[in-house]
């Protein structure tokens, strides 16, 4: 098939190797712009840009696909099929409908579970037991199409959301080209999702990471795993900053606010939360390089009592 790739970030580059290594032809590729970065604001190219230029693929990036001349540049390209991985615009109805066999998208989900933006790091701060990727057939309703292939996997409770978005975005491309083998021998079944159960997620803001005590430690160990690299759990300690990389439950509570600090024996922070004291293992203090709490509390001691993000208390 001659195939129209639409990606931007990390977790598009495997799809988007995947289809250059196999007998398919991507013919046009698609991308967001150019953004700057760093202190010279420097326009850098997005991962699935790269990717393209190395194999010296023709590279699209119109700021926005309504723009004019955009569907007349990818209908000269005569694709059979859009794939859409993390791409980062909404796809209008007129290029949904373009190639003969329509837009597939790769989400990082199992629909109708988790539509939406950042659908790999909810998963882990909800507390699901399982997910895995939905390849859809692209509508016009935010991921709501008909789902052409799942494939699941289970969450072990270890996770990152780091180590999960590349665990996923290596699935990614081996079921995309199940998909096109099996539309070209028209042997794929569409299955329409049951709305009923649709979950709606939005994408992250660095406000997402901010902790509040008041929740159960469970629920904060999660969205530490879940938030990182980004956007990363974090606190408040004496006015400054205090980032949470990883942490465990202990099954006990201590007489004491949400946010206080129980203990730091053994070169552990325990801080007591709703339910149940989170144990911080892995910390950064704001200007400070990322360390093992006990290298921490030899440098910078935290007396029991002392209280973590006090406004949220």
């Amino acid at each position: 098939m001659r195939v129209i790739f639409m990606g931007t970030p990390d977790f598009a580059v495997p799809t988007l190797q995947s289809l250059i290594n196999s007998k398919h032809e991507v013919c046009a590729v698609v991308t967001q712009p150019d953004r700057p970065k760093g202190r010279h604001g420097q326009p850098v190219f997005s991962p699935v840009k790269e990717t393209a230029a190395a194999a010296g693929l023709p590279v699209l990036q119109p700021a926005k696909l309504r723009e004019e001349g955009v569907y007349e540049a990818l209908a000269a390209y005569h694709p059979d099929v859009i794939v859409v991985a993390a791409f980062g615009q909404i796809v209008p109805e007129r290029i949904l409908n373009l190639p003969p066999y329509g837009c597939i998208n790769v989400h990082g989900s199992l629909l109708p579970k988790y539509r939406g933006a950042s659908p790999i790091q909810w998963a882990i701060a909800e507390g699901e037991k399982e997910t895995g990727i939905t390849i859809m057939q692209m509508a016009k309703g935010l991921d709501t199409g008909d789902m052409l292939l799942q494939k699941a996997i289970p969450l072990t409770g270890t996770e990152t959301g780091g180590s999960l978005f590349d665990e996923l975005a290596g699935m990614g491309g081996p079921l995309v080209l199940e998909v096109l083998d099996g539309l070209a021998a028209g042997t794929v079944t569409p299955v329409p999702q049951n709305d009923a159960e649709a979950t709606y997620v939005t994408m992250l803001t660095r406000e997402s990471g901010a902790i509040s005590w008041r929740e159960p430690a469970a629920v904060i160990e999660r969205k530490v795993r879940a938030f990182n690299p980004w956007p990363a759990c974090y606190t408040e300690l004496e006015g400054q900053t205090l980032k949470i990389w990883a942490a465990h439950v202990e099954d006990r509570d201590a007489n004491a606010l949400p946010g206080t600090v129980v203990d730091t024996a053994g070169g552990v922070l325990r801080v007591q939360t709703g339910e149940h004291i989170l144990a911080v293992t892995e910390l950064q203090l704001a200007g400070k390089k990322r360390m093992d709490t006990a290298s921490f509390l030899r440098g910078f001691a935290v007396k029991p009592g002392t209280r973590l993000g006090e406004a949220d208390a």
